[in-house]
């Protein structure tokens, strides 16, 4: 059974940071293009970062700049540093694991708010 498991977000004061983290099990985690998507109120699900099983990231929307992901394959997790939060930044933030399937986690909370 594939579970990818979210955590870190929660409620941070507009120019705070967080730091996401995505545990998964279920599948060979050095395979996988990891990528964590976010869905603001309101909004459409979109793409904020990937990282592929060789390392090389991309970033996409009005995060770059504020993010930084990375991996560490031997603890089967997939992180997402976000600095310089703003409050539009407000949204469920979801990862993904990608390779012959799809996966998705149940999404973690980030509210940026003072």
């Amino acid at each position: 059974q594939v579970q990818l498991v979210e955590s870190g977000g929660g409620l941070v004061q507009p120019g705070g940071s967080l730091r996401l983290s995505c545990v998964a099990s279920g599948i060979i985690f050095s395979n996988y293009r990891m990528g964590w998507y976010r869905r603001a109120p309101g909004k459409e699900r979109e793409l904020v970062a990937t990282i592929t099983s060789g390392g090389s990231t991309n970033y996409a929307g009005s995060m770059k700049g504020r993010i930084t992901i990375s991996r560490d394959d031997a603890k089967n997790t997939v992180y997402l540093q976000m600095d310089s939060l703003k409050p539009e930044d407000t949204a469920v933030y979801y990862c993904n694991a990608l390779f012959t399937r799809s996966y998705w986690g149940q999404g973690t909370q980030v509210t940026v708010s003072s």
